[in-house]
């Protein structure tokens, strides 16, 4: 009878001292969140840090317009060597001769169908023969057909994944070892405003851009928890339409406050994100901020707030 009362009060004594420390730890927890906060408001007061990134060996794909190519030109005016990386051989050509006109930094131009694993490998280690490891990765390539549904065909739906989802996993398998063995690096990818909120046209886009989304969320946590904590970077960028092109028929209601983006506008966001080691943002910025709030609110809320804005695109067909 003695033994048992004193085994149930060890027990007892243990889911207090359990309890206690559960207590301690998310009172530690609410003041790190309460320190972060006050960081965060800070932060925004005072100017940035932007680091430097001349000695980058940055690797962008799909440069053969758009926002690829206006990357290609911000980041060789850095002065980092640029790899432009394009399935259009001719558009990739005329982007590197732009960029060399810079006279800044060195650019390189390799042509490569990256939804290809076997190409990506292969281009990989050309890459690292011909320059060396890239410490930079901007996943930038991407096709957005407009239409309902049920007018997309399965080889377009497949199509769309393999170059918006697929090719960003092998060029991860192609160039992420390089950045461990230098244990260093950066890694862009492009998501999209489609990656945060679902638009009528552009379902398999959207798919393909939460893809990422989700992708990138889980690689950051996979170095933030490994031994590349803080040498192995990620960015995601969710810009909001840009007149690059993609957009066939966009719809904007209030073009003076969400009109569609500049290509050059969108590149030096991207940029200034890298250099800042911004985790995610949208471009403006202000968007990302609107969805986190929305989400607090009920469902109707949120669709209510997407009927005012009313922006999005209308079928290509």
């Amino acid at each position: 009878m003695i033994e048992h009362e004193i085994i149930h009060t060890s027990n007892v004594s243990k889911r207090i001292f359990n309890i206690v420390q559960d207590l301690a730890e998310f009172l530690l927890l609410f003041i790190k969140i309460l320190m972060e906060l006050i960081y965060s408001a800070v932060d925004k007061i005072f100017p940035k840090n932007f680091k430097d990134i001349c000695n980058e060996v940055v690797l962008i794909t799909g440069t053969g317009h758009g926002i690829g190519r206006e990357l290609a030109l911000h980041y060789t005016a850095f002065g980092s060597t640029v790899i432009c990386v394009d399935i259009n051989q001719k558009n990739n050509e005329e982007t590197v001769n732009k960029a060399k006109r810079l006279s800044k930094g060195a650019v390189h131009s390799y042509t490569c169908d990256v939804s290809n694993r076997d190409d990506v490998l292969a281009l990989a280690n050309k890459v690292k023969t011909d320059i060396g490891p890239i410490t930079v990765l901007v996943n930038n390539v991407g096709i957005m057909p407009t239409h309902p549904l049920d007018k997309h065909t399965p080889e377009e739906i497949r199509r769309v994944f393999d170059i918006n989802v697929f090719s960003q996993f092998w060029t991860l398998e192609a160039f992420l070892p390089q950045m461990k063995e230098e244990s260093r690096g950066h890694i862009i990818c492009m998501s999209s405003i489609a990656g945060v909120v679902g638009l009528a046209n552009l379902v398999p886009y959207c798919a393909t851009k939460f893809a990422v989304r989700g992708m990138m969320e889980a690689l950051h946590e996979e170095l933030r928890d490994g031994p590349y904590k803080n040498l192995i970077k990620t960015t995601t960028i969710y810009p909001y339409m840009t007149n690059t092109g993609l957009c066939k028929r966009p719809k904007v209601k209030f073009p003076s406050v969400l009109g569609l983006l500049d290509p050059k506008e969108v590149a030096k966001h991207i940029i200034d994100a890298h250099r800042m080691n911004v985790l995610e943002t949208t471009i403006p910025t202000s968007l990302l901020h609107i969805n986190n709030w929305s989400r607090l609110l009920p469902s109707n809320c949120g669709i209510m707030l997407k009927d005012f804005i009313d922006s999005g695109v209308e079928s290509d067909l």
